[in-house]
């Protein structure tokens, strides 16, 4: 579940950071604040894929989802691609826990 988690995450930062110059130049967002906002996204979910050992980073990724949809109030394209982000996520939790549970009960029973 780690691995697919993480390649969401990692993909979600890029278009993340990707919308900055999109709230500046199309959305007319002050520099000032779709810098700290896209690329603290960004970096937010860079960290989050980092933290997916524990509960903490799946947390983080939730916030993360949300927040990528709020982005769609500023430059609307983000609901689409917020939604999208929150499904593959949704599918990579689910999927990532089907393929854990199929790999554990092909391991050999210890003991």
């Amino acid at each position: 579940m780690r691995s697919l988690a993480s390649i969401v995450l990692g993909f979600e930062a890029l278009i993340l950071a990707l919308v900055t110059p999109v709230m500046i130049s199309v959305a007319d967002v002050e520099p000032s604040t779709a810098l700290p906002l896209c690329l603290g996204l960004a970096l937010l979910a860079i960290v989050a894929a980092g933290l997916l050992r524990n509960q903490v980073g799946y947390a983080i990724g939730w916030v993360i989802q949300v927040a990528a949809v709020g982005l769609g109030f500023v430059v609307p394209v983000m609901f689409v691609l917020g939604l999208a982000f929150a499904a593959f996520w949704v599918m990579a939790i689910v999927l990532g826990r089907r393929i854990d549970e199929a790999k554990a009960a092909q391991q050999p029973q210890a003991g």
